[in-house]
């Protein structure tokens, strides 16, 4: 069987301070922009429809008022939670079209009351390239739901955000794994002593994207199951400048690609949402297509033949479904298997910045042709998630980005005489990374698919008809 997608738009933008005193961020463009290309046809996903956001109007905010938007932010968050369980419910798996990083706390609500039915632990992998950490214990103040987002749904900062129904907190940090951060993350050390396990690009790169995977699986071993939050500023400004806060040293779309499709290549992986891509700086639509080329090949392996629907049943439900070990709510490691842990079964059942505020590295932008230049806001506010860096390939440091490799269909390493597949230790070779000097947007691109995919037919209704078009509903 397969696990079929359902494809729900979130473009709450909420979570952002103002590009400027009189425009909005452009992220609730965001899924229409992914739409326009073909997304949901290309993956044969079902329209889950649109949550649309409650209307973005800082108002008079000001530092040392909380974080802006907090009702709007908590209410929408709820909302969206409900529409995310109810996709589970019925044995799909979530895509979740942000938006900014404030929609994280709907989603991780969504799976605390999901550990909560299931008697046990549900785990975050957080793909991003910035931590999003801040909170009043590392900050003279907050303000920015995206930039606070990580922080927040591990249980720190106001109740109103960080305990909706009282949950708190929606995640432990022993269950986040955080990838693709950059070396110098301003709390990369808070991290570490809150014992969150990260993966910064650096260490990445060194392991390769589908070891990367493979390693998260294993540190959240203990979970029932995974949700993945991805950020497209993981990404370097080299080959998608269309965020808010483009930040030098990320990881290039092939990297993206293997890291998602090792992901989600398992029926533990619950869903996955994308957020903070910005069309306002994608005036052609190159940048949104190749986000939707690399999510529909990382994707890949959740609509392949023989997938499993991402829901879970405490072991009473099933006598014979494979197990997931999920921790008792003592313990304090990840990997470890105490006493008391239930064993959690996945089988299908019925329906039961950003705006940061923290200041941006001086980066002195380079001369570029005019096709690959992004537009500057006029403001560099450091009390939102924005950068208007002009990027470009030449950028970026070659050792860090390296030659370009073919890339199959899931964006996987060929296995080795071993057997051994992505990830395994008998890998032929080494994965391929990064754009060569020369590319630019749109320019990295898959190798073609040796048979006709998912994404080469009609998307299915759920009558199973196709439908003509597909768009918000």
């Amino acid at each position: 069987m397969m696990r079929r997608i359902a494809v729900l738009d979130a473009p709450s933008n909420l979570g952002l301070r103002p590009p400027t005193p009189t425009s909005v961020p452009g992220c609730v463009k965001a899924p229409g922009a992914l739409r326009d290309q073909g997304l949901l046809a290309r993956l044969r996903a079902r329209d889950a429809g649109c949550l649309t956001p409650p209307r973005y109007d800082p108002g008079d905010w000001r530092p040392g008022d909380g974080v802006c938007h907090a009702r709007e932010i908590a209410d929408y968050s709820a909302a969206l939670a409900e529409r995310i369980g109810a996709i589970i419910d019925r044995g799909e798996f979530p895509l979740v079209l942000g938006g900014d990083c404030s929609i994280l706390l709907g989603s991780a609500l969504a799976m605390h009351r999901l550990g909560e039915a299931v008697g046990g632990r549900i785990g975050l992998v957080f793909v991003d390239g910035h931590s999003d950490f801040r909170h009043p214990g590392n900050a003279s103040y907050v303000g920015a739901a995206a930039g606070e987002d990580l922080a927040l749904v591990t249980g720190r900062g106001q109740a109103d955000l960080a305990a909706i129904e009282g949950r708190r907190p929606y995640f432990r940090d022993i269950d986040v794994v955080v990838l693709g951060i950059r070396a110098q993350d301003e709390y990369r050390l808070d991290l570490q002593a809150a014992g969150i396990t990260t993966r910064p690009v650096p260490a990445l790169r060194a392991e390769g994207a589908a070891r990367t995977a493979q390693w998260a699986h294993e540190q959240l071993a203990d979970c029932a199951g995974y949700w993945v939050h991805i950020d497209v500023d993981v990404l370097d400004p080299a080959v998608m400048p269309a965020v808010d806060a483009p930040d030098p040293g990320g990881i290039a779309f092939a990297e993206l690609e293997i890291l998602l499709a090792g992901l989600v290549d398992t029926p533990h992986c619950l869903g996955v949402e994308l957020t903070v891509f910005d069309p306002d700086y994608d005036p052609d639509g190159a940048y949104a297509a190749e986000i939707v080329n690399t999510v529909v090949a990382g994707l890949r392996p959740v609509s392949a033949p023989g997938a499993l629907p991402p829901r879970l049943l405490p072991d009473s439900s099933a006598a014979t479904a494979p197990t997931v070990r999920a921790s008792s709510a003592g313990s304090s490691s990840v990997g470890a298997s105490p006493a008391g842990n239930s064993s959690v079964r996945a089988v299908p059942v019925p329906s039961a910045r950003r705006g940061n505020g923290r200041p941006e590295p001086p980066i002195t932008p380079s001369p570029v042709p005019a096709s690959a230049a992004v537009p500057a806001p006029e403001d560099d506010d450091d009390d939102r998630h924005l950068g208007g860096v002009e990027a470009r390939a030449e950028d970026v440091p070659q050792a860090l980005l390296g030659p370009v490799g073919a890339v199959d269909a899931v964006g996987a390493v060929a296995p080795v005489a071993d057997g051994t597949g992505p990830g395994g230790p008998g890998l032929a070779a080494p994965e391929p990374v990064g754009p060569p000097a020369s590319a630019g947007p749109g320019l990295l691109r898959r190798a073609p698919l040796a048979g006709p995919g998912p994404e080469d037919s009609p998307p299915a209704t759920d009558d199973g008809t196709s439908p003509s078009t597909a768009g918000i509903a």
